[in-house]
């Protein structure tokens, strides 16, 4: 169990930050030359990109054993890290609620990010053998 949490949290550390960095980069340059819509769509395969390569690092680093429910288990504490930051941390930040933000969702964008969140608790589970 303590494997699996700690394998979890350093996934969720690596796409998190990584997440920050880009979602910068989104916001002060990005979003004012094309839009929120396309630099979220822009957005989304690199972090595709970036959960991949933290996944496939951590299962190599760590010697994290090849079972899909250990694996699987370790992308839940992830995913559900990334939620309480997006739903905890982010929105008070924003200065938003829960409601304020899913109407100022964009239904493309945020439909596909949703989707990259998902994408993101199962890749573990398809990264090689150690």
């Amino acid at each position: 169990m303590k494997q699996i949490v700690r394998a979890g949290v350093l996934y969720f550390a690596l796409v998190f930050a990584a997440g920050f960095v880009l979602g910068t980069i989104r916001t002060l340059w990005v979003v004012p030359r094309l839009g929120s819509r396309t630099a979220e769509l822009i957005e989304a395969p690199i972090m595709l990109g970036v959960s991949i390569f933290s996944a496939r690092y951590l299962i190599r680093r760590l010697l994290f054993p090849a079972t899909w429910l250990r694996r699987l288990a370790s992308g839940a504490v992830a995913l559900a890290l990334m939620l309480v930051t997006e739903f905890g941390f982010v929105l008070w930040v924003r200065g938003l609620t829960i409601q304020q933000y899913w109407v100022t969702r964009d239904p493309i964008s945020g439909t596909v990010y949703f989707m990259t969140l998902g994408v993101f608790a199962v890749i573990p589970v398809f990264m090689g053998s150690p």
